[in-house]
């Protein structure tokens, strides 16, 4: 039980430190978006969603891993693909630059890519569990994609 407390700590303080570089000021409200993008409203519920999602992945994960290497893997995979989520909101929202995020977030893509296939032979569910979370962010990077080119360049000051 406290591995499946201590895996919600760790997920619930990456988006939390996600949330905290996420800011919804007049910059992020004066952007041309797409009009499929979904609500801001809904942004907070996926990323609930996804988060608890992982917490549990990573628990499945760490409780199938039956050595240190095999954790350190886990634990890894997780860690990786935490940095890298917070640097996407830290490019995108801190610096205002969706352009550095857009070339960011191929990796954090990959990332997730890598924490399904290094999962599945540990825990199954704990891989299936990961795929909303690489749908939901292949989705965010096309909106990113869509950012930049109604909105680009960036870091050019008038």
């Amino acid at each position: 039980m406290r591995t499946l407390l201590l895996a919600f700590v760790l997920s619930y303080a990456t988006a939390g430190i996600g949330a905290a570089l996420t800011d919804l000021g007049p910059w992020y409200f004066a952007l041309k978006h797409p009009p499929w993008k979904p609500p801001d409203a809904a942004f907070g519920v996926i990323w609930s969603t996804i988060f608890t999602l992982c917490a549990i992945s990573g628990w499945l994960a760490w409780q199938a891993a039956d050595s240190p290497a095999l954790r350190r893997r886990v634990a890894v995979l997780f860690g990786v693909n935490a940095l890298l989520n917070m640097l996407w909101s830290a490019l995108y929202f801190k610096l205002q630059r969706p352009d550095w995020a857009l070339f960011e977030v191929v990796f954090l893509w990959l990332s997730i890519l890598a924490l399904i296939m290094g999962l599945w032979r540990l825990s199954r569910w704990a891989s299936l569990l990961l795929i909303t979370y690489w749908i939901w962010v292949s989705i965010a990077a096309v909106l990113n994609v869509h950012t930049v080119m109604l909105n680009g360049p960036f870091g050019i000051k008038p």
